[in-house]
């Protein structure tokens, strides 16, 4: 008994090995595909288990049939000894631990179904057929072998026979599926995992769970399990520091993600020869095995080959060294077959070549023929989305935030009505600076005008003089003072009797000026240079010897009868009051009354003159968008929206150059232009800058608010305008909120096409409904108590002419970014009341249908109206229909939703609030809200049966809806246990595929005809 307790030991450990991998992927890979590789860990493990128990080890470990595969054992179990089950288990670990190598080859593209697909096909097809004929005669009840052992091919515990197959069917599937969206591209980093402190904590416990993969492997715990287990952990630790030492002689620095995959690489190389190879030969093993890791990783990355987790460097690389050091480093005497050394290593490259040929022959073919059945690999969309959400309808928080922040921006975009609209700010601004420039013109006109009749009639000269509000001095050819009117004695405080007969230039011309006007006047104001003759000049004069003011001049010539030169009459304005009230309105103008930065109008004015300048400087923008400004309106008040958009300006102006220019866009968005030594280094500096600055909590209201920003950076081209740039920036920062907010891209090509994309797909969505490409399907409710269908929920469908059948978590969410979700709602609601009208035509008992509907939709203009009018036309009582929202609808819009769900139910509609518990429900709300049900989440359905958290959650969302006198309805009810769990929890109204699919109009009508007769 004590071998089997050893056994078991080991078998436990080894399955600790699945919880190594889980960690390590799920830290090595990008957050948004965390959730499904978590998934695929868990499911290849029960899926690969499941099999091995029905025919994998009867294949593997059953009487041979001419050493190739076994022909007893099958459904393991029944009548085995102690020692048998102890075995099967460990096997069973081994078989787990091949399955799982190929998921972090191919994580982040491949769908969940193909991969289960893969998990199939190694253990059915490949695993138990290799280990076969390398460890057949290994298990104690067999008189048989396999034909590699035959030969005396060696690989202890599986450095071939495990690993490299593993490693074999991912570079299989690498090959087949292809790279991660843009992996290779130009200019393209993904980053190597969301939490590498998760991926070390997985080496960890894979390197614990290795005490079990090669001590239990002596299927005995005897003297060799000591000398096993340090061979093991010492080819590691040179495994890891061969591998760090080569990147840090390569590269400069330390890769953790090398570290990773050295240790896991030496583990690999020694377990084919642990028990035959000295301390020494351990060492060299693990070096050779980290080495090789990092330059296989090299030669993957140089033939495009997209291994997300470097498996087949670590596996099927180190692998196949490993299983050939054998024959290398083994003493022959502990190895036993009676070969040579070189005769042993003709066996082992024997054992290597068959297992790889025969491992990518049956992937290659398995792959490609499920190929044609099941989509392999996930959409672009989808994969761009995540595969949490695509795969598993995984949302997060942060996904619904992004979604109500896109809702209102679609709503209330104030931005881009600012310089277009009249009841802005800005456009009210600009609408009476241009009635102030019409009247400034009409009186300049005006008074040239009185200024001509001056010229005609000499006799109203004195007249005019002393009446005009302009200055009128009248100046010989050496600029000496003739005429000077009272207007001119207030504007330059001196009487005429001071200045009569004084040089004009002298007296009232800055010292720095006068040059160029004295040389003007030479040429009788007629050069190109100074004042001109009948022309407004605008320039500065001087009252005393210090004061200048601004003023406008215009200069008329006077000649004798004869034709001979006279004198200049000097017309001068003092503009002041009007240059000040330029300046005023400029200001208000170009600058955001609340920040005091300039506005939308300076920044385009600036941006195409910094375009246009001729220079061919480069010019950079930065365009931001806080990432939480609309929650702060709506919760801490518009106060506090202003005094964080004010901080903000403080904050940017503390960022930038002097060179820079800032300004707020509208909103909660800014522009930053950059004109100097534009590079994208400094670019990118810039925006690092800001985000940092923009980390630091924000006190509102007392209260600390972290409200970080989103930036996208563009920079000019050759004959790009200013309207595209900004275009480009605005791309870019959509795509950093995309990619997880709080961080910056600079645009690229592909942003523009996703987005020209996404409108195409807009314009699909609207021909569907126009053409009756979409229509329903119902999904029957059961009561488990009766097994009675109460009622049903209707679900979209769209049959593509080209694409064939779309899914709705394709197109929904593109509907959902604009008004076509409204579409999508009436035509849903308007096919299920003509279904019913018709089940009631037809004399069937019908059951109440629940339509999803959308928050816009909801909370849009006369929407109770159009469900009166709907249930009207068709005659369908309320009562039969039901509407089904999720819990961001009424979030934000908490006391419209009130009344509108209260219109609703005066018509007999009953409300149920859709996927409970995935988003931001409070007791506050539920209590409020005129609810009817609540639909538990099929992700925390999914979960119950394990005994814990997912059991718990169900029974607190049960016990909530009883208390709040609410019917309760699971969804996602798909196995027996989970009914079970759910009835015993006090929930007997369940959906699922457990029960039904979402079925044709003809089938449910069919169904209820059947029910109607069971029940009468």
């Amino acid at each position: 008994m004590i071998d089997v307790g050893w056994l078991l030991i080991s078998a436990s450990l080894v399955f600790l090995m699945q919880a190594g991998f889980l960690c390590l992927e799920s830290g090595r890979i990008r957050s948004k595909n965390s959730i499904n590789v978590a998934a695929k860990n868990i499911s290849d493990f029960i899926l690969s288990s499941a099999i091995f128990n029905l025919v994998g080890f009867g294949l593997m470990f059953g009487l041979s049939q001419g050493g190739l595969f076994g022909t007893s054992n099958f459904l393991f179990g029944d009548g085995a000894s102690s020692t048998s089950i102890a075995f099967f288990f460990f096997q069973m670990m081994f078989c787990g631990t091949a399955a799982t190598l190929v998921s972090g080859a191919v994580a982040e593209r491949m769908t969940f179904t193909g991969y289960l697909a893969i998990t199939v096909v190694l253990s059915a097809l490949i695993y138990p057929i290799v280990g076969h004929w390398a460890w057949n005669g290994i298990y104690s009840e067999n008189n048989t072998s396999g034909w590699l052992e035959s030969l005396g091919f060696i690989d202890f515990a599986g450095s071939t026979v495990v690993h490299s197959v593993g490693g074999w069917v991912a570079l299989i599937a690498v090959l087949l599926i292809g790279p991660r969206l843009r992996r290779f591209d130009k200019g393209i980093y993904l980053p190597q995992g969301s939490n590498l402190p998760l991926a070390g904590l997985g080496v960890l416990l894979i390197w614990l769970g290795w005490i079990g993969f090669n001590g239990g492997s002596t299927l005995a715990l005897n003297d060799d399990v000591p000398g096993i287990l340090l061979n093991t952990f010492v080819a590691a630790v040179w495994g890891g520091i061969a591998s760090s030492a080569f990147v840090l002689v390569r590269k400069g620095f330390i890769d953790v993600s090398q570290i990773l995959n050295g240790v896991i690489a030496g583990l690999v190389g020694i377990t084919a020869g642990c028990h035959v190879v000295s301390v020494s030969g351990a060492i060299i093993i693990g070096i050779v095995s980290g080495m090789l890791t990092v330059v296989g990783s090299g030669f993957m990355e140089r033939w495009k080959l997209d291994d997300a987790l470097d498996v087949v460097p670590a596996h099927l690389f180190a692998g196949i060294w490993g299983t050939a050091a054998v024959a290398l480093f083994g003493d022959l005497e502990v190895i036993g077959t009676g070969l040579s050394r070189l005769e042993q290593l003709g066996v082992q490259l024997i054992g290597i070549g068959s297992v790889g040929l025969y491992s990518c022959l049956i992937a290659y073919v398995s792959l490609k023929c499920i190929g044609l059945f099941v989509s392999l690999r996930v959409s672009v969309e989808d994969e761009e989305k995540g595969l949490n959400v695509s795969e598993h309808q995984a949302t997060t928080e942060l996904i619904d935030l992004l979604n109500s922040m896109q809702y209102q921006e679609d709503e209330a975009d104030f931005s881009r009505r600012v310089p277009e609209e009249p009841f802005t700010e800005v456009g009210q601004i600009a609408k009476q600076y241009n009635q102030v420039i019409d009247r400034v013109n009409q009186e300049i006109s005006e008074r040239d005008q009185a200024l001509f009749w001056f010229k005609e009639s000499e006799m109203r000269k004195s007249a005019i003089l002393n009446s005009s509000m302009d200055c009128i001095i009248t100046i010989d050819a050496y600029g000496n003072i003739m005429e000077y009117n009272p207007a001119a004695e207030r504007t330059f405080g001196m009487l005429k009797r001071q200045v009569r007969g004084k040089s004009f230039i002298e007296l009232f011309v800055p010292p720095k000026d006068r040059e160029e006007i004295s040389n003007s006047l030479d040429t009788g104001f007629s050069s190109s240079k100074g004042w001109v003759l009948n022309r407004r000049n605008h320039f500065q004069l001087q009252r005393g010897r210090d004061q200048s003011f601004p003023v406008e001049i215009a200069i008329t010539k006077a000649l004798n009868d004869d034709g001979g030169f006279q004198e200049f009459t000097l017309h001068i304005r003092d503009v002041t009051r009007h240059v000040k009230l330029q300046q005023r309105l400029r200001f208000l103008a170009y600058s955001d009354p609340l920040t005091n930065l300039y506005n939308r109008t300076y920044m385009n004015e600036q941006l195409e003159r910094s375009l246009r300048n001729g220079t061919g400087e480069p010019v950079a923008l930065l365009f931001l968008d806080l990432d939480k400004f609309k929650i702060i309106n709506d919760t801490l008040g518009h106060k506090a929206g202003d005094e964080l958009l004010c901080e903000v300006a403080v904050r940017l102006n503390n960022a930038v150059a002097l060179s820079d220019v800032i300004s707020r866009w509208g909103g909660d968005e800014f522009l930053i232009m950059m004109t100097e030594d534009v590079t994208e280094d400094r670019v990118s500096s810039l925006a690092m800058a800001i985000l940092e600055s923009m980390r630091e909590p924000v006190t509102l209201t007392d209260k600390p608010v972290n409200v970080a920003t989103s930036i996208g950076m563009a920079i000019s081209t050759p004959d790009i305008t200013a309207e595209k740039l900004i275009q480009q920036a605005d791309m870019a920062m959509y795509w950093a909120k995309q990619n997880g907010r709080d961080n910056a891209k600079f645009y690229e090509p592909h942003m523009a096409e996703k987005v020209s994309g996404q409108f195409q797909f807009e314009q699909e969505i609207k021909e569907a409904l126009d053409s009756h490409q979409m229509f329903l399907v119902y999904q029957p409710q059961v009561d488990s108590s009766s097994d009675r269908i109460f009622g049903l929920e209707a679900l979209i469908r769209w049959q593509h002419p080209e694409k064939g059948l779309v899914s709705p978590a394709e197109f929904i969410p593109v509907a959902e970014e604009s008004t076509l979700i409204n579409k999508i709602g009436e035509f849903v609601i308007d096919s299920v009341l003509r279904r019913l009208s018709k089940w009631q035509q037809d004399k069937v008992d019908v059951v109440p249908v629940a339509v999803n509907i959308s928050g816009r939709h909801l909370i849009s203009e006369g929407f109770p109206q159009f469900i009166e009018r709907s249930l009207r036309h068709y005659k369908v009582d309320g009562r039969w229909l039901k509407i089904e929202i999720t819990e961001g609808v009424f979030i934000h819009d908490v006391h419209e939703s009130i009344e509108i769900m209260s219109a609703l139910k005066t018509l007999g509609v009953e409300i149920s609030v859709d996927d409970f518990g995935t988003g931001y429900s409070s007791l506050h709300y539920l209590k409020m809200l005129p609810l009817d049900i609540l639909k538990i989440d099929q992700s925390f359905v999914l979960e119950s049966g394990d005994g814990a958290e997912g059991d718990k959650i169900c029974e607190a969302i049960i016990q909530l809806a009883q208390n709040l006198d609410l019917q309760v309805i699971a969804e996602g009810v798909e196995t027996e246990l989970q009914a079970k769990v759910l009835n015993d929890l006090g929930c007997n109204l369940h959906q699922g595929f457990y029960y039904f699919r979402p079925e044709s109009e003809e089938t449910v009508g069919e169904r209820l005809r059947q029910q109607s007769k069971r029940l009468a």
